[in-house]
């Protein structure tokens, strides 16, 4: 190449050159106002996302039904801590301001008239637990002094009158009843089997021989008489039995009126601490009666009597019968007395038990049973009140949550209910809890795609539940602000896991680092479980090295052996390359061949690597073939990407005549399929290559996208693409001469790894950013691209002339061809 070729070519390739200072952000320490972290305050706040944090903000105050939330974004940009920091924040604001609502505690408690219905109580909060212990003492200051009740001698005095007078009445019926016998000439005989009569004569009993021996007349008299008698005597057996009932019933109602007083007075201090709350108060009087109607129970005696509950009252299965003093029982079912303002309840695994509550069973005469106090909450019930957050994704993993979920929420009731009566499923012994009132504001995050697919499939139900989006960013702005916020992010995590302190250098350097994961120099990345890991890993690596601090080069040591973790295919593929088992060529140049960049996506780790891209052009009119689509290995992006290229070829050479082009396009050594469109404008070079005979430089890797007019349009992972590059060239070393060329509007994006800013720097590597295939086409060739004049035409010797001279040449053989075929046909 001529002296002045070689100029006007540096020239050409100089104005598209990335400075190296553009390569890569870098955070001066000028930027920090601190030495070290442990001088800064803790993170107190959420950093950026103030779109989503206002929208949270209206979701949370719009106290109105279906007003419940849905948060989006990408794991890890924190958005269960931002939910519950700005939560507390809200409730401290609402608390200063006296807008929040009064919370209770739930109780569930026996129902005497259906002991399969357990009953819900509300309570002020921090009044169920006392409540529950003071009627356990209750219950055994009953046991103690109802005894004595029956032990006075006043209650033991009543107790003979009533009992004697019972005997009086009883023995005046008998006397009357063996008076009337005697006036017949009958006995009366009172045996363990019940009461006969006999007729007598001369004294003694009729025997059975000396009946038969009397006159008919005298039997017939005697029979008349015997019936009458035993008449008789059945209205006296029922009269002694309604004597000794009414005994009895006085007798009990003696004990009552006896136990009334004392029974109340144990009650009293109780009754006065509820009188406000006219549930329990009711509950209360019904156990105070259950008491005095059961005053058998606290009797000192070797077997307590069974409880006269009510007709239809509990059976075993109630478990009720297994426990007489099951009524004193209270099951707490949410106690408040710790929160201190309103619940916030994040729920890890929102299966039906955890989020629902469940019956629980114990196993009783061969069966399962179950009452009251074997009920357990959810954290439905946990959170009423207040707001409770959990995953959609695990929601929607259990079957029948999602339904019950939705029922809940728009009925405004929790309803404690065993899922397998929802499948039909026999259940013994099942239970009816009270259903209990609802007041909550539901908090549900996931990701885009499963917000979408829920307004798509569940249109009605889930718009009509969850009103407001609150969408969280991967990304916050790279401002002043945001530095001090993520230095004092910083400080924050060292305390909370016990880290050292970052020096500002350290600092400096995890800020680098955030702004490499989103590959933007105008951007941090928001997702700080990753920046956690960083400091926790960069922390081993200062402590291997009995540092006082963490400084640059520890967060460096520990970005550098995360990577070699996980880099064994790209050394893999790195050692395939450099054995000539993956033909890539990094010097020369050749017609019909370029190096496209490529991401590998390994899930937890990316890498770029070039790869060959080839192009044979020749005549005919199938137009641009993609191999790797005729081999059904081209995903549709890329597909489009070559699609693209006929109308780019079509709308620049073909105005005013067809094109005859047959351009077969491939991938090569490609055997797991192409995705993606970044290789498109990669693909048009090559094909004007081919068809201008111009070679490519190989030492200069392409990427970006290209539309339809031949603008460049940017891509993602220009970095690892990049250093892909930049590795393979180091591995036969670096001329001076290689580069990637890539969209002017990923320079932006630019955040390389110091290795490579290094050698831009000293111009042993570079970067191209371009705008058209024009510039491309320039860089690549070392040829002008060359502009049509008025007529249309381009100069002579350009990229464009040489493409459009043989696309014409192309175009004649087919005429020949076709009208030689007709020739001969005629």
């Amino acid at each position: 190449m001529a002296p002045d070729e070689r100029t006007e070519q540096y020239r050409r390739l100089e104005q598209y050159r990335v400075p190296w200072q553009n390569t890569c952000w870098t955070c001066g320490l000028e930027n920090f106002s601190f030495q070290c972290t442990d001088e800064l305050s803790p993170l107190d706040h959420f950093i950026g996302q103030k779109r989503a944090l206002e929208s949270l903000r209206f979701g949370l105050e719009v106290d109105k039904p279906g007003y419940n939330l849905f948060v989006t974004g990408l794991t890890g940009t924190g958005k269960t801590t931002a939910i519950k920091e700005h939560l507390q924040n809200l409730i401290g604001e609402m608390a200063r301001l006296e807008k929040l609502k009064p919370i209770y505690d739930w109780c569930y408690v026996h129902n005497f008239e259906e002991p399969d219905r357990p009953r819900a109580l509300r309570l002020s909060r921090g009044l169920a637990r006392p409540l529950r212990q003071r009627l356990s003492r209750i219950l055994t200051t009953l046991k103690e002094q109802v005894p004595l009740v029956f032990k006075s001698e006043e209650y033991q005095t009543q107790l003979r009158e009533q009992e004697g007078a019972g005997r009086q009445a009883t023995q005046q019926l008998m006397t009357r009843l063996e008076q009337a016998t005697q006036a017949e000439d009958f006995a009366l005989q009172v045996t363990p089997a019940g009461v006969s009569i006999f007729p007598m004569q001369n004294g003694q009993p009729i025997t059975p021989e000396e009946y038969q021996q009397l006159e008919a007349e005298a039997k017939a008299s005697i029979d008349e008489k015997r019936i009458r008698l035993m008449q008789l005597t059945q209205d006296t057996m029922a009269s002694i039995r309604d004597s000794e009932k009414e005994t009895a019933d006085q007798v009990q109602a003696l004990e009552r009126v006896v136990a009334n007083e004392r029974v109340c007075d144990v009650f009293q201090e109780l009754m006065d601490s509820y009188r406000d709350q006219p549930e329990t108060w009711e509950y209360l009087t019904r156990l105070i009666d259950y008491v005095l109607d059961n005053l058998s129970l606290f009797k000192e005696q070797e077997t307590p009597a069974a409880p006269q509950l009510p007709l239809g009252g509990p059976s075993i299965g109630s478990g009720s019968s297994s426990n007489a003093f099951l009524p004193f029982e209270i099951n707490v079912l949410v106690d408040e007395s710790a929160v201190e303002t309103v619940p916030i309840i994040i729920e890890p695994n929102p299966n039906w038990g955890n989020l629902f509550g469940r019956i629980e069973r114990r196993a009783m005469f061969g069966t399962y049973v179950s009452d009251h106090t074997m009920l357990k909450p959810g954290s439905v019930h946990l959170a009423n009140g207040g707001y409770l957050v959990f995953n959609a994704r695990d929601i929607l993993s259990y079957p029948g949550v999602w339904e019950g979920l939705k029922r809940v929420i728009r009925n405004g009731e929790i309803r404690l209910e065993d899922p397998a009566e929802q499948t039909g499923a026999y259940i013994p012994q099942g239970l009816r809890p009270e259903p209990v009132p609802l007041d909550l504001k539901v908090i549900m995050t996931g990701d885009e795609n499963l917000y979408r697919l829920l307004t798509a499939q569940d249109y009605e139900d889930f718009w009509d539940l969850f009103k407001v989006k609150a969408e969280f960013d991967s990304r916050i702005d790279l401002t002043p602000e945001n530095l001090d916020a993520y230095s004092a992010f910083i400080c924050r995590t060292c305390e909370q896991e016990g880290l050292l302190a970052f020096d500002a250098g350290g600092a400096a350097k995890v800020i680098e680092y955030s702004a490499r994961l989103v590959a933007d120099q105008t951007k941090l990345s928001s997702r700080f479980g990753q920046i956690k890991d960083l400091l926790i890993e960069a922390d081993y690596w200062a402590g291997r090295d009995s540092s006082p601090q963490v400084l640059a080069q520890h967060v460096s040591e520990a970005i550098n052996q995360k990577v070699y973790r996980l880099n064994l295919i790209e050394k893999n593929i790195e050692e395939m390359i450099a054995d000539g088992s993956i033909l890539i060529d990094v010097s020369g140049g050749v017609v019909g061949q370029v190096n496209g960049l490529a991401v590998y996506d390994l899930g937890d780790f990316s890498f770029g690597k070039p790869s060959r891209i080839t192009v044979q052009t020749y005549a005919g009119r199938t137009g641009v073939i993609n191999i790797e689509r005729e081999a059904a290995m081209s995903g549709r992006t890329h597909d489009k990407g070559v699609l693209i290229l006929s109308g780019y070829l079509g709308a620049k050479f073909g105005r005013d005549r067809p094109l005859s082009l047959s351009a077969s396009l491939a991938f090569e050594q490609s055997y797991q399929g192409v995705d993606g469109d970044s290789a498109s404008s990669t693909e048009l070079y090559a094909i004007l290559s081919s068809l201008s005979g111009l070679p490519i430089n190989q030492s200069i890797a392409v990427t970006g996208s290209v539309n339809q007019m031949g603008e460049i349009q940017p891509i993602g992972g220009v970095n690892q693409k990049i250093e892909g590059m930049f590795d393979v060239c180091r591995l036969s070393g670096l001329t001076g001469d290689q580069g990637v060329m890539i969209p002017h509007q990923n320079v932006k994006n630019l955040m390389l790894r110091e290795d490579v800013v290094e050698a831009i720097k000293q111009s042993r590597f570079h970067i191209y950013a371009v705008k058209t295939v024009d510039e491309g086409a320039e860089i690549l060739t070392g040829q002008p691209a060359g502009v049509p004049g008025a007529d249309g035409s381009y100069p002579p010797g350009t990229v464009n002339y040489l493409v459009d001279r043989r696309l014409q040449e192309l175009g004649r053989s087919m005429r020949g061809y076709y009208g030689e075929m007709l020739s001969g046909t005629t």
